[in-house]
């Protein structure tokens, strides 16, 4: 009898243990748990439960708030906030949206405000100028009262000339040439008269 392990035990016509159609191997029994296989051989177990954790690098900070998982052997609690879908907005050009540390779901948006897109139209920005992909149309003059014209007479004095009261600018300017006059000296030579208010 070249096997010392029993793996079947008959007793006249009764059976009353039969190993031999068990399927039972070590790397299907929990490890460190015993058991005997079909040739009645004892069986240490080698399975670390569904897997190895062991080289694991998982934090609690990295797991969703509620969830578990295992480390190392260790049960680990998630701490990540769930954030969702996080919307926001921006309103002026320095302006900068931060980004919470946590879950985000992918369907969160950061836009410009709508009442500053509303000012982004071609009218509101300089013809030649594109901002955030709208190009300018703005020759400068739209929605301006111009004044036609105004005609100055030139002086000694320095003078500042505006548009009259209820225009937002002149079309042109119309300086008179200043008056000059020659005439002959009795002395001889020429006097010269600029006579300029």
């Amino acid at each position: 009898m070249a096997n010392q392990y029993v793996s079947k035990v008959v007793l006249g016509t009764e059976t009353l243990i039969d190993l031999t159609a068990d399927t039972v191997a070590a790397d299907k029994l929990l490890k460190n748990v015993t058991a005997h296989g079909k040739d009645g051989a004892p069986i240490v177990g080698t399975c670390e439960y569904d897997s190895d954790t062991s080289d694991a690098t998982a934090v609690a900070a990295e797991l969703l708030s509620g969830k578990t998982a295992y480390v190392s052997g260790n049960k680990v609690t998630g701490t990540m906030p769930n954030r969702g879908a996080v919307t926001g907005t921006i309103s002026t050009k320095a302006q900068e949206y931060t980004i919470q540390q946590g879950y985000h779901d992918g369907s969160g948006k950061v836009s410009i405000s709508s009442t500053e897109q509303a000012k982004l139209i071609a009218t509101n920005i300089r013809q030649g100028v594109t901002i955030l992909g709208v190009e300018g149309s703005m020759s400068g003059s739209e929605d301006m009262d111009i004044e036609p014209a105004k005609s100055v007479t030139p002086t000694l004095a320095a003078q500042t000339v505006l548009p009259a009261e209820g225009y937002d600018g002149m079309a042109q300017v119309n300086v008179a040439a200043v008056p000059v006059t020659r005439q002959d000296n009795p002395q001889g030579g020429v006097t010269v008269s600029i006579c300029a208010a």
